[in-house]
Order: structure tokens, then sequence, then C-alpha cells
């Protein structure tokens, strides 16, 4: 089936999905929306988040994509559900990856780094309280104007470390030995965020998880890509043109106000 698989983020951060599954999945075609126009979804209400990740999968549908990733966590927490109900087409998402890191903790402290909407939002509230049945203390922190310097390319990395010091001091005082990424943006400071936390501090993977499901999907519902060839990948985006450092050169850059 050489359909593509369809992916969205309200800007930049759901390419690192893409290039994880597109080295494994090397074979399949990809349709990436970036929907920077009005990013970020993360200061942004639960009805507008919905509205904003229904017009995207509508996109995504008429360009007759055969799966659709939200690749991010605002929008998964937020609509993922809605989603799921509204469109036939396999629809998966990304979540922050509580379960693993209250899983992997000795010291019982975790810290969690996310906007705003996804730490207040209700899946996010019950994805806690399900797997927290150890009374693990979770240090949360929202990662205020990260995703905007990130869109931006990142071109004072003075001011970006300064706002990581800011938001992780806390938690290490409260000794977490792991941190979840809870917004797919933030994989692009991944080495600055080390640099801060230091070697004893994990980082917890979520995009890994999110591939795998991916792959298994395809398999389990045979849609996947039968062919040998290279797939192809198409970045749209509404807004500012993407910076160009997060851009493989073999993508096709396009315009679309969706």
């Amino acid at each position: 089936m050489s359909r593509s698989i369809g992916i969205f983020d309200s800007g930049i951060g759901g390419l690192s999905i893409l290039k994880s599954l597109a080295i494994k999945a090397v074979n399949e075609n990809y349709i990436y929306l970036a929907d920077n126009k009005n990013c970020p979804y993360g200061n942004k209400s639960e009805i507008e988040i919905s509205k904003l990740s229904i017009k995207n999968c509508e996109k995504l549908i008429e360009l007759n994509c055969k799966m659709i990733i939200v690749a991010c966590n605002t929008a998964t927490t937020n609509s993922i559900n809605i989603l799921r109900k509204q469109f036939d087409v396999p629809i998966i998402g990304i979540e922050p990856g509580i379960k693993p890191a209250i899983n992997y903790t000795k010291t019982k402290n975790i810290g969690v780094l996310a906007t705003n909407k996804t730490l207040s939002s209700k899946l996010f509230n019950e994805n806690l309280l399900t797997n927290n049945m150890n009374k693990i203390n979770v240090h949360e922190q929202i990662g205020h104007d990260l995703v905007e310097l990130i869109e931006d390319g990142i071109e004072n990395e003075e001011k970006l470390n300064e706002y990581i010091n800011k938001y992780l001091n806390n938690m290490i005082e409260n000794k977490i030995d792991c941190l979840v990424l809870g917004c797919t943006h933030y994989n692009f400071i991944e080495n600055n965020i080390k640099h801060i936390l230091g070697p004893n501090i994990k980082i917890i993977d979520t995009v890994s998880p999110v591939v795998n499901h991916v792959i298994n999907k395809l398999s389990e519902l045979n849609i996947q890509n039968t062919s040998s060839n290279f797939g192809s990948t198409i970045i749209y985006y509404n807004g500012n043109k993407p910076n160009k450092k997060y851009l493989n050169p073999n993508y096709k850059i396009i315009f679309d106000d969706f």
C-alpha cells in the first residue's frame, strides 16, 4: 500500500518522530503537517486544540493518508479521543512516558517537563493516577517559551540554557533520577537538557515506543508499504518556513494555508 502515513504537530517538534520512523520504515511515504501558524498549542484552550487537531486530520485524510500520528503531546492529551471517534483511519498519539518513568525510578522522584495544557489535561492526569499506585513524587514543570525558542532555530543558546536551568533546578534539588520530556519539541534540546541534568538522571525515551507501535500497527492492519523503494516525505507548513536546521534536504517543502 503506497498511501502515506500522515503526521502532524504544531510545528517542527514531531519531526523527531518522523526522523526515527523513517529510519525503521524507509519504504513508507510520509506527509507531515507543521501547523506553525497556530504554534504553540500549549497555551490554547482544550476546545481550540481539538478544533486544530480535527482540521489537521481532515487535511491529512484529504491527502489520502492511511494512518495519522498525532506527534504532539498537547494535541494527544487534549483531543485524541475526539479524533478517534470522528475519523475512520488508525490514529496514534504520543503521551508523556509516565509509566516507564515510574517503573524506572529508585529515588521515587520523577520529573515531567511539558506544556501547560499537557500537564492540566484530563488524559495526562488519568494516566498519572492509573500508573502511580506506589505514590511516586511527580515534579511537574511547564516549559514556558521553550517551544518558541526551538521553532526559531535556537538563535540564542545562552537564553535557552538559562530557561532549562531554571526549569530543572527544583527537580534536581528534589532528587529526581529520571525526566520525562512531555513535548516532542524538547527532543531537539535533549543534549542541552542532558548537560544540565548530569550523568545520573535518565531522560525517558518517548519516541521509540511510538515508532515501534506504528510499525506493529502497520503490520497488524496489513497496510504497510510493500515496495522495496525508498519512500518520499512531504512537509506542509502554513506559517513561517520551518528552520532549515531541522529539515532533511530530501524533504519536499510546500506552503499550504490549511
